[in-house]
């Protein structure tokens, strides 16, 4: 009697209350449906930013692509008309300005990658050694890095000043007759302008270079100091050859920062008197006094395909590199 009236009770207990639902619930957690607020909250916050950077560059750098072929002046759309390859033609034959530009942009890579990313390199591995005041030496020597280019063209414009500049005042130059014009002088002013340019890079390289260094596995230094290895021998058998990816950016950002450099020699010059710059000609062609837009659209496709001829094997050998991975 007792053994069925437990299993009357187990079964009223296990039994659903009367006009409750069958159906299990699913738990629903933290989920919760979007309102109609949200929605539009989202859909503004991705919406712009993407309509901003499909009309603000791909647009704009499809329409110059376009307007390369063409010949316009910028006044009515009216006035665009089609000339096909007249344009790279007349560029490559007919402009005394355009290779002299060329061997100016390989002129700054060249000097660039030789003295800059050499002396960044050596600034990262001092700084790398844990030495005092290591913090304000890092923010001293990127200080350029963060300066904009145009100011840092105007403070160098005060120290290769002819009569009253730091460099001729210090060697004696600043008197009548005896001015060196660092800046006028078409010997001169490309590799004044570069000496700017890399007091400014070293900084860049010094990070990117002290970034890298911060990720070498320390065991690797202590197996090669128990191997008898001195510090340059560690440096250059052990350290540099795990600086490969890093050696990888800073080419790229080398032969970028080379391509399109453009604010400091549009401060001290404008390009003119032998400093003449692909990004130069692209400017003073698309607004300058005569406005040959196409002209000059056609200069800025020469520019964008020296461009990928880097970016993309690069991009290539990094989605391989992630796809081993």
């Amino acid at each position: 009697m007792s053994t069925d009236t437990t299993e009357k009770s187990s079964q009223a207990a296990t039994r659903p209350p009367r006009g409750a639902s069958s159906k299990k619930r699913v738990p629903q957690g933290h989920r919760r449906l979007l309102t109609r607020r949200d929605r539009l909250t989202l859909g503004l916050m991705a919406g712009v930013p993407t309509i901003l950077h499909v009309t603000l560059v791909w647009v704009t750098a499809l329409a110059s692509i376009a307007l390369a072929f063409t010949t316009w002046d910028g006044i009515g759309f009216d006035s665009i008309r089609w000339v096909g390859l007249d344009n790279f033609k007349e560029l490559f034959t007919n402009n005394p300005q355009f290779w002299p530009a060329v061997q100016h942009n390989i002129i700054w890579f060249v000097v660039l990658i030789l003295i800059p990313t050499p002396f960044g390199l050596f600034l990262a591995v001092q700084l790398d050694k844990k030495i005092r005041f290591s913090r304000v030496y890092q923010t001293a020597y990127f200080l350029p890095v963060v300066v904009s280019l145009a100011v840092t063209g105007f403070v160098w414009q005060l120290v290769y000043n002819p009569d009253t500049g730091l460099i001729n005042s210090i060697i004696g130059a600043n008197k009548p007759g005896h001015y060196i014009d660092w800046i006028g002088d078409p010997n001169l002013n490309l590799w004044a302008i570069l000496v700017a340019a890399c007091w400014r890079h070293t900084g860049y390289m010094m990070i990117l270079y002290l970034a890298g260094l911060k990720g070498v596995d320390p065991s690797l230094r202590e197996a090669s100091s128990l191997d008898g290895a001195n510090e340059w021998q560690t440096f250059k058998n052990v350290i540099f050859p795990t600086l490969r990816p890093t050696n990888t950016v800073v080419l790229v950002v080398t032969i970028i920062e080379a391509l399109r450099a453009f604010d400091l020699v549009f401060v001290f010059n404008k390009g003119a008197q032998g400093t003449e710059l692909l990004s130069i000609l692209v400017t003073n062609n698309i607004i300058g006094e005569s406005s040959r837009i196409g002209y000059g659209s056609a200069i800025a496709v020469v520019l964008l395909l020296i461009s990928l001829a880097v970016i993309i094997p690069y991009l290539i050998s990094t989605f391989r590199k992630e796809r081993s991975a």
